[in-house]
């Protein structure tokens, strides 16, 4: 028995009729006011239904089964515009009126036109030289804000028992910040050096990379021994997708379309605990 959720800030009853006859729905469950689940649906319908929700602006996302959200272990979450708003390192450069240099070269890595993601990271730090630390301090305060909805996903995995893992090519300046503020079980970034109150303009130790991020998820998953089943990744980048290959979960969050394409389900709409509208949730 296949079902399909379908997710939109506005929900409009006509469209979700139309869906539901070309889906051939046996009912509709209603999961709130910006969300509802259509029972028993035609899976030969996907290529149509698809097509329906892009006009419509909704997201979609079949399932064969709904399983229980206490049933996986592991919510992993890129930090750059997927748990946040902002690319921390474009704005750290605004400061100094170096953002369109480096945010140009964010947004080829990010649609994975530079392969090297540690080359690009190199390129771009080596621009932030000289920035004091307190510049950084800034965006965090008047830049920063969670994407809608993170909070509560956060909180709700916490409370069903996943372990709440966040892996960034951004800084631990912003991770170990978010880990305090989320209770967040654990946190991979890169470090920036820093000398007398000032960014030198390089990286600290390893860089965490597309490979970086997937080595920290499946290190957690061994100590949980947890399958790709029991695991929801949550990635916008290029340097998301192989971690989110370990994940059956692996949810493009407002992603570029090397994302899109290549992950199992994706949030153009929803906010982020649209991912919960997926599972059956403990009381």
């Amino acid at each position: 028995m296949t079902h399909l959720i379908l997710q939109a800030p506005n929900l409009v009853s006509a469209n979700i009729e139309k869906i539901a006859a070309i889906a051939s729905a046996a009912g509709v469950q209603e999961l709130g006011n910006t969300a509802v689940r259509l029972l028993d649906v035609d899976d030969q319908a996907r290529t149509e239904v698809q097509a329906c929700c892009e006009e419509f602006r909704m997201d979609y996302a079949f399932f064969e089964q709904i399983t229980r959200l206490r049933d996986c272990r592991i919510l992993a979450m890129d930090m750059d515009s997927t748990l946040v708003n902002i690319e921390c390192i474009d704005e750290i450069a605004d400061m100094v009126g170096r953002k369109e240099q480096v945010s140009a070269i964010t947004e080829a890595a990010m649609r994975g036109e530079i392969k090297d993601f540690s080359e690009s990271l190199i390129r771009r730090v080596a621009l932030l030289k000289g920035v004091p630390v307190s510049a950084l301090e800034q965006v965090y305060e008047e830049r920063l804000r969670l994407n809608p909805g993170a909070g509560n996903l956060v909180a709700t995995a916490k409370r069903n028992g996943l372990k709440t893992l966040l892996v960034s090519g951004g800084f631990t300046f912003f991770t170990e910040r978010l880990k305090e503020r989320l209770g967040l079980d654990a946190c991979h970034a890169n470090v920036l050096e820093v000398a007398d109150g000032v960014l030198t303009g390089r990286v600290v130790g390893d860089i965490v990379d597309a490979q970086g991020k997937a080595g920290h998820l499946l290190a957690l998953a061994g100590q949980l021994s947890a399958g790709p089943e029991q695991i929801i990744a949550v990635g916008d980048g290029a340097n998301d997708l192989k971690m989110m290959a370990h994940a059956h979960f692996s949810v493009a969050y407002r992603a570029k379309p090397v994302v899109r394409e290549q992950a199992r389900y994706a949030l153009n709409v929803a906010p982020l605990d649209g991912i919960l509208n997926w599972f059956r949730l403990s009381h």
